[in-house]
């Protein structure tokens, strides 16, 4: 299981997220929304959480193997206004790959986990406690299941070269 606590600085915008009690990542808006612009807004970490997973992948598949890849680099662009939600992965690989280890590496690119999840969907249950005591009484639960995407519905492009 994996968790992650937000928590509101100064009643500002900004709020420091610890991850999994390891790990603190602070998250804000620009200031055109009122915000101070101290970290990336939070619908942002989308594409960094989607560019992270698969450089990832792809670096932890050719450690294994004795593969160099100094110039690995993963663009996404993730578009939140479009319906569906569009998402470009460009995988960018040095040169002097042979065609299988491309190949090999735009398999391992598919097997990101956060793409994965993203592709499967979720469940959402969410509650609003009072007092921040789970022993209050719960103000409101709401819990939904969006219908599980596919990748015709979530269209995902992942380009190696």
């Amino acid at each position: 299981m994996m968790t992650a606590t937000a928590k509101s600085v100064d009643l500002q915008l900004r709020n420091e997220v610890d991850v999994n009690g390891r790990h603190v990542i602070v998250t804000d808006e620009p200031e055109r929304l009122g915000g101070t612009d101290a970290g990336p807004a939070p619908h942002e970490l989308m594409a960094a959480m989607l560019a992270s997973c698969v450089s990832t992948m792809i670096t932890m598949y050719a450690r294994t193997r004795g593969w160099e890849l100094r110039d690995l680099s993963v663009e996404v662009t993730y578009d939140p206004e479009s319906t569906p939600r569009r998402v470009e992965i460009r995988v960018h690989l040095p040169e002097g790959l042979t065609a299988d280890q491309v190949r090999r590496l735009r398999r391992v690119a598919h097997t990101c986990p956060a793409k994965r999840s993203l592709e499967v969907g979720f469940t959402f249950d969410e509650q609003l406690i009072v007092g921040g005591n789970e022993s209050e009484p719960t103000v409101s639960r709401m819990t939904s299941s969006p219908a599980p995407a596919s990748s015709s519905t979530v269209p995902a492009s992942c380009y190696l070269g």
